[in-house]
């Protein structure tokens, strides 16, 4: 079914579920895939025990889905809090960060009532799209090591500088001495399967269609891994080239798994001052990855802000009750979900439910997995985020555009994500001054019998300031000036200030200035000073 804009669709976040599962199943078992390391290595690099990451990337699928009216999102552990979990649980405990986790999920609920979701519409599109070239490269360059079977560290440690004293250039070097053939091979395998499939797909041809590359890729991976370890035992990989995960024998191993939040620190200030951390920073997280998302979007649906904020609140608190990590929306699986070929928020769905089942049920088959493929996948997930046309298409928009743009990129591959984010943030701001410096579309200059008339516009702003006092500075003496500021609906004090300090320096330059109509600063309606 193709989608439209129409109001039947836009109306109805459940429009299209069930006649695109056939994409959506596919699209979940991908993002599945890809969130099994994910969960693992966030857990692993916060310093929280790793089935914490696999119940925070269950709730974040299952639950966020059936709350939230993104389309595309997923959600899960998010690398990007990583260093503040670590901070919290060594100061405070596990148990007491779950508390704080629990009221943050409160306070983010809090601020979707109070719609402040409307943050996400102030970022520049210039920072988005460089905080998607940003993640693509991150996501590129930390997925070498374990294509060339140097697993030591996960992917969840996405920070330019990391624990070990290794920051990720260093990291591509020391691996060197660690190359595994076996992981080698599968990742090249791999690779020439993801290319070849995506042309074949292409094609139309219907069973490339159904089944996904990355699925074939995970299967041929498990299969030339244990062909290795029958016949060639020197090239197998071992225990720490796999994926991972804790298995649940009964229902009282699984029991053990979790992790109660102490409610007896509940007047403790310093489970609130993290509380409030987690929820601001997470909030920021969710918008900028919601706004990242619907860009990727190929049928330009626009995810309700304020909902998404009261869903990713409900299940960090309930994240917090049984021992998870905190969920945002992640980038990450989000674009890996949509380059699948998801339709709707079906997929995300599913793969929440395949980590469950997957956990409860088959835990010893998922531990089978070669990290290597996983790698491969998420080689191509980077480049479609980061690919060359894009780098054009931003510079052909111009400077203002490139430059922020560059500069998020750069932020976060040598930071992490929201010190990247400010960085591009604060480049943009610079611009949009820089580019109001230079525009003059606050006034109108005109020129009849010798006299220059300027007619300020309905809105002059302090970032006119500077430009309207070179303007007025740039006026030969003896000549013959009108100020007009009848349109004028608003005018800053910064450029009252200017003109009337201009009349002074009119006299002594010999300028004869007439002022039409400028009664004071601020707005028509207000009294004057």
């Amino acid at each position: 079914m193709k989608y439209t804009n129409k109001p039947p669709f836009q109306s109805d976040p459940d429009f299209g579920v069930l006649s695109n599962l056939r994409y959506d199943i596919p699209a979940g078992v991908v993002v599945f895939l890809v969130a099994v390391p994910l969960c693992l290595g966030i857990a692993m690099a916060s310093g929280a025990p790793l089935f914490s990451g696999l119940i925070a990337g269950i709730i974040g699928g299952i639950l966020v889905p059936l709350v939230s009216h993104s389309a595309l999102g997923v959600s899960g552990p998010a690398a990007g809090l990583t260093v503040i979990v670590l901070m919290a649980i060594q100061d405070l405990g596990f148990e007491a960060f779950l508390l704080a986790l629990v009221v943050a999920g409160i306070f983010q609920a809090a601020m979707g009532f109070c719609k402040a979701g409307i943050i996400a519409y102030f970022f520049p599109s210039s920072v988005i799209n460089g905080m998607l070239s940003g993640i693509g490269i991150i996501i590129f360059l930390k997925q070498i090591p374990h294509a060339l079977g140097y697993d030591r560290d996960y992917e969840g440690d996405i920070s330019f500088f990391q624990g070990d004293d290794y920051n990720t250039f260093s990291e591509l070097s020391h691996m060197l001495s660690y190359i595994t053939p076996g992981a080698l091979i599968i990742a090249s395998v791999s690779l020439v399967i993801l290319g070849l499939w995506e042309q074949l797909s292409m094609k139309k041809q219907r069973i490339f269609q159904l089944l996904p590359g990355s699925l074939i890729v995970v299967i041929a991976g498990i299969l030339i891994s244990q062909i290795l370890q029958a016949f060639s035992p020197g090239l197998a990989l071992g225990a720490e080239h796999l994926v991972n995960i804790p298995v649940v024998q009964s229902g009282a191993d699984l029991l053990k798994q979790f992790t109660f939040p102490d409610f007896s620190q509940l007047t403790n200030p310093q489970v609130y001052l993290t509380a409030l951390t987690l929820a601001v920073v997470a909030s920021l997280e969710t918008l900028l990855c919601v706004e990242a998302t619907d860009k990727l979007d190929s049928e330009t649906r626009v995810t309700p802000t304020n909902r998404e904020l009261v869903a990713q609140g409900l299940a960090n608190s309930v994240s917090g009750l049984i021992g998870g990590l905190p969920v945002t929306q992640v980038i990450v699986r989000s674009s890996a979900n949509i380059q699948a070929g998801a339709r709707t928020k079906a997929a995300a769905f599913v793969h929440g439910l395949l980590l469950l089942i997957t956990v409860l049920l088959i835990p010893t088959l998922l531990n089978l997995i070669p990290l290597a493929s996983l790698a491969a996948i998420l080689f191509v997930v980077g480049y479609k985020l980061a690919k060359p046309e894009l780098f054009k298409k931003m510079y052909q928009m111009g400077m203002y555009h490139f430059v922020p743009y560059i500069a998020t990129i750069l932020g976060l591959v040598f930071t992490d994500l929201l010190v990247g984010i400010g960085i591009g943030l604060g480049i943009a701001l610079l611009c949009i001054l820089l580019e109001n410096y230079k525009n003059a579309g606050y006034y109108h200059e005109e020129h009849e019998n010798d006299v220059t008339i300027i007619r300020l516009s309905e809105h002059v702003s302090f970032l006119n300031k500077a430009n309207i006092l070179q303007t007025l500075d740039h006026l030969p003496d003896h000549s013959e000036v009108v100020i007009d500021a009848s349109d004028s609906r608003y005018i800053d004090y910064d450029v009252y200030e200017i003109i009337i300090n201009f009349k002074v320096e009119a006299k002594r330059k010999g300028i004869r200035l007439k002022i039409i109509n400028l009664k004071g600063w601020g707005r028509r309606t207000e009294k004057f000073c």
